[in-house]
């Protein structure tokens, strides 16, 4: 009886840690290769509005995703991020109006922006005609993120550079 327990238990760990296990522990990810082919670097420009910090921090994570999915490919990232409109507020570094609730949210954004600023690559610009427009302080933006003219204006000479628009709303 002893060993049938044990024989048994030996089976039936091993089998429930694969089941707990999430599908992407189990499954190599997938490549990019047929639309990747003959590309070196991945040139896009994020068009970056949405104001709501938790959604904000999910489509973070996936940017960052994006960008070691370029490099683990062989593609080196070209990103530049534009902020204009209501995630002015999210990037600021004034918080005197920023519910309780949602300061931790913020801190996630700021961390992850950080985090992105830090990788070879990438680049940030906010908006002064909507920080004018919102009444925000140009110079009270997290460092980093350059004060630009016109965030229009960059998205119009990026794409005509070739980076690929990718608006975030």
């Amino acid at each position: 009886m002893k060993r049938q327990l044990i024989r048994l238990s030996s089976i039936l760990y091993p089998t429930l840690l694969l089941l707990l296990m999430p599908p992407a522990v189990l499954a190599a990810k997938p490549d990019d290769a047929h639309a990747l082919r003959g590309v070196e670097s991945g040139k896009v420009a994020w068009d970056i509005t949405l104001g709501d910090p938790r959604k904000l921090q999910v489509f973070l994570g996936v940017i960052e995703e994006t960008y070691d999915d370029l490099k683990r490919q062989g593609v080196e990232p070209d990103m530049v991020f534009t902020f204009h409109g209501p995630v002015l507020k999210l990037i600021s570094t004034e918080r005197s109006d920023v519910p309780l609730d949602l300061e931790a949210d913020y801190d996630k954004v700021a961390d992850q922006l950080r985090s992105l600023l830090g990788k070879p690559g990438v680049r940030m610009e906010v908006c002064s005609v909507a920080a004018r427009l919102m009444g925000l302080d140009g110079s009270k933006f997290l460092p980093g993120i350059h004060y630009v003219g016109n965030t229009f204006v960059s998205q119009i000479a990026y794409q005509a550079k070739g980076y690929a628009l990718i608006p975030i709303y």
